[in-house]
């Protein structure tokens, strides 16, 4: 081992995964170990200025890789880990629950596998000090009323395969600090959104159509409510919770910022017309559109949707000092100008080359790892 320590992140080519390699860069000197199985949701073109930087080692490879991951808890003797690998896009995990069973519950059994015996045969003071942080979702709590909000002590009651895969890696965390004593602390964060999110997201996904000028999709009559958070929020909280939260509790994540999702769509809309107006957009003035908000359709809401979300972070807020500091308004126009002033990520992206990228760009160490 070298003097810095060492951590490594689980799906970090994903898109919180991306913002937190880069925060972790930024604000420690630790070496960082990202693996990442690099689905269709893993992006190595967002860590593509990382490239030769020292302290990021990415390795391409499954969680559910026992050898793997035990050669590299072996080898690089990491400080913490931070549990971020996960299959998360909701609609997908209703046409198919298979690979969100294998990666959410299959995979981090497999990890938390390898961590324990990993951490077992640590010295006393570095076993004292090893975390593994694993990031979840609100969406485990099931959908509130008009009235409350999800704390810690709500009771799981997932709805979708997507969440009920999460809320069952969560138990198997919970479980194995009850049963083993592993160092284990849980994160459920509410809906993010910021740079480099994957475009099947509503944020990017509405933003995107309306430069496009597609139509804006929005499930049911646009009421369900979701409480936002800056992914930048986000990361800076699963820092603090590393460094002061306490051992077997579980954070609660969100900047009390509720709103609909048709609430949603005029705010991108406003926010895109502000940055990108309709009568300077030729792909709108083809189409005789007048007003981004025009492109707003309904459509057949989804099978079990939430209705309502909302998070009390009080407790991450006296435990660790964690205090969001992005607002909705300011966060939501950096993100349309992130995606106005990256196009080629985008068009990368959404038509599918990115994975051709990685392999020209990354094919000799990606093939190294199969």
């Amino acid at each position: 081992m070298t003097g810095s320590p060492c951590l490594l992140v689980t799906g970090g080519a994903g898109f919180i995964g991306v913002n937190l390699v880069r925060r972790l860069l930024r604000e420690t000197d630790a070496l960082i170990l990202n693996l990442d199985k690099l689905t269709y949701a893993g992006n190595l073109e967002s860590l593509a200025d990382l490239a030769g930087d020292p302290r990021h080692n990415f390795i391409h490879g499954d969680i559910a890789d026992r050898e793997l991951v035990r050669k590299l808890l072996t080898d690089h003797q990491p400080a913490g880990i931070f549990h971020l690998a996960a299959e998360s896009h909701v609609d997908r995990s209703i046409e198919d629950a298979g690979d969100f069973l294998q990666t959410n519950v299959v995979g981090t059994y497999h990890l938390l596998q390898e961590a324990l015996a990993y951490w077992k045969q640590l010295p006393a003071q570095q076993a004292a000090t090893f975390r593994f942080i694993h990031v979840s979702t609100d969406e485990v709590y099931g959908s509130l009323g008009q009235d409350g909000f999800f704390t810690e002590e709500s009771p799981a009651r997932p709805n979708s395969p997507y969440s009920a895969s999460k809320a069952a890696s969560d138990h198997f965390v919970r479980a194995f600090h009850h049963t083993y004593g592993l160092p284990v602390v849980t994160t459920n964060c509410s809906n993010n959104y910021g740079p480099y999110q994957f475009p099947e997201k509503l944020i990017p996904l509405m933003l995107l159509n309306a430069l496009d000028g597609k139509p804006l999709p929005v499930y049911g009559d646009g009421g369900n409510v979701r409480d936002w958070i800056h992914v930048e929020d986000h990361c800076a909280a699963l820092m603090a919770v590393w460094r002061y939260g306490r051992v077997g509790q579980v954070y609660n994540i969100g900047a009390a910022d509720e709103r609909t999702n048709l609430d949603i769509v005029h705010q991108i809309c406003a926010a895109v017309e502000r940055e990108m107006p309709v009568a300077k957009n030729p792909r709108l003035a083809q189409k005789g559109i007048r007003n981004y908000t025009d492109l707003i359709t309904y459509v057949p809401d989804r099978p079990g949707h939430d209705r309502r979300y909302a998070i009390d972070p009080s407790r991450v807020k006296a435990q660790t000092g964690w205090q969001p500091v992005m607002g909705f308004a300011d966060g939501l126009r950096q993100t349309v100008r992130w995606y106005l002033d990256h196009p080629d990520w985008v068009e990368h992206v959404r038509s599918g080359t990115y994975q051709d990228w990685m392999k020209q760009n990354y094919g000799w160490r990606l093939e190294e790892k199969k």
